[in-house]
């Protein structure tokens, strides 16, 4: 039973779509109710609308995954928020919703759900973060701070869970090409790609496959990574 946030579109979507092929039961959410139906309807699963960042939301979330399904057993953390500024011209509220729906979002969600996967002494929580979040990114302040958050909470809960059951990994893209990314201007785009050593942005498909990867069984040792499908962007 998998929960895949922010999965209307982009990356999320094809997460969920991957899952669903792989004979898990997903629950589509996306603060945009709609988009969630419609993926859902398209896959067979579930839908539910919500925002991330509130507790109730991701409560109520979790209810009807469990109320539906049974015990949550994967949890895809990836909901995300885009904005593009310079720093010195961000507002605190600018910052803020950053930091509430991805790396408030993160912790609300792993905590409604890491309860009972610790208690049946298994469970998968998959992080998507970002390179960004690794290297920083040019009038992305705040992004790139909210991803290397979530990395840090990656690697953090990884220690704290990992010998109870519960493995936690990240999945840190490159520039995918999503609706998010090509709300960036294209002159970031352009020269995101030139600075590439593949020479391409990355396809949704490409980081679902990671994903599954790492909710599979074949990832028995993968514990408080951050996986890289960047097209080059970062290499360690």
């Amino acid at each position: 039973v998998a929960i895949v946030t922010g999965a209307g579109s982009g990356i999320g979507r094809a997460i969920a779509v991957k899952l669903a092929a792989e004979g898990y039961k997903v629950l589509v959410n996306d603060f945009r109710t709609e988009a969630a139906e419609a993926v859902a309807a398209e896959i067979g699963a579930l839908a539910c609308g919500g925002d991330v960042s509130n507790e109730a939301d991701v409560s109520a979330m979790v209810a009807k995954a469990e109320a539906s399904f049974g015990p949550v057993t994967h949890l895809i953390n990836n909901a995300g928020h885009v904005h593009q500024g310079k720093f010195i011209d961000l507002t605190v509220g600018d910052f803020d919703r950053m930091i509430a729906v991805h790396l408030r979002g993160t912790f609300l969600c792993t905590h409604a759900v890491l309860e009972g996967m610790l208690a049946r002494g298994s469970g998968v929580i998959v992080n998507i973060a970002s390179q960004l979040g690794q290297i920083g990114g040019i009038e992305l302040v705040h992004y790139s701070a909210a991803k290397a958050g979530i990395i840090g909470m990656t690697k953090a809960l990884a220690r704290e869970v990992s010998a109870q059951g519960v493995r936690v990994n990240a999945v840190a893209p490159g520039p995918i090409n999503t609706p998010l990314v090509r709300s960036l201007s294209e002159d970031w785009q352009r020269a995101k790609a030139a600075e590439l050593p593949l020479g391409r942005f990355g396809e949704p498909e490409e980081v679902a496959n990671t994903v599954a990867f790492l909710c599979s069984p074949q990832a028995s040792l993968f514990v408080g990574q951050t996986l890289g499908p960047n097209s080059g962007d970062v290499m360690l």
